[in-house]
This record gives structure tokens, sequence and C-alpha cells, in this order.
């Protein structure tokens, strides 16, 4: 088998049906952009995952009238709610944070947005106590002995927040992957369309190379090629695309959630680490429906 001769109809195949190429490529490209998308919000998810999973805590916010007069908790209610706290034994660790401790932390937060840091007020902020729990699953214990009880404004559990937030992340996930498969779906329909009809337009110079020996699997292999080729030029657009709009785009929208460490920041190591699989979905997929276009639609 010549090398030089597959190529040079691969080239030629490409050329001829340019319109359908450039057609494919774009379809296998916005495919594999929304899957790319959707592992990079895969990779946030995991990242969320790791930072918070041992960070979760219950909230025990005071009333204004403790947050006003008692910054030190030194004074019942709020001395006995935390000796209450200490004692229980479903809490790890307590921590007590005042007002104003609390607007320092705000500030800090949100120091990528001055505006909002320069409205608020300390007033706004009520003090808490900051609890980890032995088991993150009984949040509703504590919920139940201390909800109501003098000086307390409401119990907080910030794994319900997380889970809020995760299950957002999750339809984002969801959606995108189901774009995708659509976008896909379009993709293969295209590489079939194309491989049929570049070989009807090279149906008599085939029919001779078999009329002088040639094995089918010789005179299918470039249709073949033509195949992967396009859906690895439309995996190197869409790795471009991906690491464009995560510099322009991704980078903007998140950019004060990551500066509050709220949400952690995907790099383009991450951008990097799910290239390899795009490329290797292109190649796999356009060898397989080029396999079975041939071998179920083209006789050669």
């Amino acid at each position: 088998m010549r090398a030089s001769f597959v190529f040079s109809e691969v080239i030629t195949g490409l050329r001829r049906n340019v319109t359908m190429t450039i057609a494919m490529i774009l379809t296998t490209a916005i495919s594999l952009g929304l899957l790319g998308g959707g592992l990079l919000v895969v990779r946030l998810i995991d990242k969320m995952d790791d930072r918070y999973r041992d960070k979760v805590e219950v909230s025990v916010y005071l009333n204004n009238d403790v947050s006003a007069t008692d910054k030190t908790c030194s004074k019942d209610p709020c001395a006995g709610l935390q000796r209450a706290l200490q004692a229980n034994s479903n809490v790890e660790a307590v921590a007590f944070e005042s007002r104003d401790a609390a607007f320092d932390r705000f500030k800090r937060i949100f120091e990528g947005n001055p505006e909002l840091v320069e409205l608020a007020r300390p007033e706004a902020l009520p003090s808490s106590f900051r609890i980890k729990l032995k088991d993150p699953q009984r949040f509703n214990a504590i919920n139940q002995e201390f909800s109501g009880k003098p000086g307390v404004q409401r119990v907080v559990d910030q794994g319900e927040f997380l889970k809020r937030l995760f299950n957002v992340l999750t339809g984002v996930r969801n959606a995108t992957f189901v774009i995708a498969l659509f976008q896909a779906l379009a993709a293969l329909l295209l590489i079939s369309n194309t491989i049929q009809l570049s070989a009807f337009t090279r149906r008599t110079e085939v029919g001779i190379m078999r009329l002088v020996g040639a094995t089918r699997w010789y005179t299918q292999l470039p249709f073949l090629i033509e195949a992967v080729v396009a859906g690895l030029i439309g995996a190197l657009v869409a790795v471009g695309m991906l690491f464009l709009g995560k510099a322009t785009f991704l980078d903007k929208v998140l950019e004060s959630p990551i500066q509050a460490g709220i949400v952690p920041k995907l790099g383009m190591a991450d951008v990097a680490y799910v290239s390899p699989i795009l490329v290797l979905v292109a190649t796999v997929v356009s060898a397989i429906t080029g396999y079975v276009t041939l071998r179920l639609y083209v006789r050669l």
C-alpha cells in the first residue's frame, strides 16, 4: 500500500467537498466544545468539593441586642449558649465571632468588590457561633436544641447552601451535555453524508482500482482517514475555543467569586487536562462513524 497515494486521496477528498467538510468540522468543534465545557464544570465541582468538604460549618446567629451589647461573649445569654454548645456531644469545635470580626471577614472576602464593601455596615452583620460538627448529618439535632433560645436569631447549615450550589452546577453540566449530545448527532450525520458524497464523486476511479486488484480496505481507507482528519481538526478548534473562552469569558464572569475565595479558579492546566479527552473522543467517534458508513451504505 502506497502511503503517498492514500494521503493524496485524502487531501483530494477534503478539497473536493470543502463546504461539507467545513460544516462537519464546525459542528464537531461545537459539540466537542460543549463537551469540554461540561467537563470543566465537573472539574470545578470536584475542586469545590475538595475545598469545602472539611470546612462545612453550622452557624448560630445571635440577635441584634446580643450582637450590639456583648462583643466578647462574656455574659448571658451569649456565654450560656457557648457553654451549652461546648458541652454538646455532637459538636467538635465552637468559635465565637463578634459583629466587628464578622465585618472584617466580610471586607476580606469582598475586597475585590469595593462598591459592595462601601455600602455595607457592621450593624448589618450579627455575632455568631461557628460550629464544626463531628457528623455534618447531625445538623437537625443542633437546630432543634438551639433554635428559639434566648439570644438566638437563627441556626443555619452552610451545607445546605453548598448543596444548592452544587445542584445548580450539576444542572448546568447536564444541560451542556444534552446540547453536546444533539450537536454530536448532527456531526455524526454530517460525517456519514460527507463520506457517502465523497465516495459517490469518486466512484469511477475507485471502480477502476477494484478492477485492477485493489482490495476493498485499500479503496475505503482514504474515506476513513478523511473522517478522522476532519474530526481531529474539529477537536483542535474546540480546544482553541476552550482556551479562548476561559481567558476572555470565564475568568471575567467568575472574577468576583474567585477573588472572594468562594469559587476555586480553573486554570489553563484544567483546560489542558480535558483537551486530550476531546481529541480522543473525536478520533474514536469519527473512525467508528466512518467505518460503519462505509460498511452499511457504501459499496466500494
